[in-house]
């Protein structure tokens, strides 16, 4: 049957990598050590996959840009400790190990750092899946239609044969200001009420899901 996506493009955090709970967990600690007011849960998962300076400006009000370097710093340092730890959902290797089979074009586009994505797929072994990567610091930042769009022109492809596959808001207003498809993930930073408002093609529930979905779909 032949492919209704060329180009597959993945979030990372909250979506392959289960890392909510512990990025939310080590801006909560960086807030700590300033002695700023440290966001609840929710605040904290919301701003993931945002740009930097977005992100410090929703989670912590009361900083000043003058002290993002200082926050950058501690935030670092809690998530430099524990990032090894930081499981893959299951599934996400046989997943992407099968669409690469079936020879979809694979790439991700994240919120995080060039550094600090290469860092991921080196310790999850992942990278040799991936044909290119966007990341916040090479581009504008989500939920501007940068990352895809540069993906879409690297491979030639059109947006009607691309797919977005996040778990956040930000990733499906990226997805719509790029004319491109989305499927959200429920497993992740944000609700599957917030996703839903986004209108992606179909909200999944878990990784399983997701792979059977991609079969039967992509």
């Amino acid at each position: 049957m032949p492919k209704r996506f060329e180009l597959l493009v993945f979030d990372w955090d909250g979506t392959l990598m289960d890392s909510t709970a512990a990025i939310a967990g080590c801006i909560q600690a960086a807030a700590r050590d300033l002695g700023l007011p440290v966001p609840d849960h929710a605040t904290a998962s919301f701003v993931i996959g945002l740009g930097l300076q977005d992100a410090l400006a929703h989670a912590v009000p009361q900083l000043s840009e003058a002290d993002y370097p200082k926050m950058i710093d501690r935030y670092r340092y809690h998530f430099l400790a524990r990032d090894v730890e930081v499981p893959l959902f299951v599934g996400t290797v046989a997943m992407l190990a099968e669409l690469s089979r079936r020879n979809h074009i694979l790439a991700v586009a994240t919120g995080k750092s060039t550094k600090g994505l290469e860092r991921a797929l080196q310790v999850t072994g992942l990278a040799q899946y991936f044909s290119a990567t966007r990341c916040a610091d090479q581009c504008s930042p989500k939920p501007a239609p940068d990352m895809l769009n540069e993906l879409m022109e690297e491979f030639a492809v059109t947006a009607e044969t691309t797919l977005m596959i996040g778990d956040t808001s930000h990733d499906m207003q990226m997805a719509a200001n790029a004319g491109v498809s989305a499927v959200a993930v429920s497993y992740g930073a944000h609700s599957r009420e917030s996703l839903m408002q986004c209108k992606p093609i179909v909200c999944i529930d878990s990784t399983t899901e997701l792979t059977e979905w991609l079969k039967r779909n992509a």
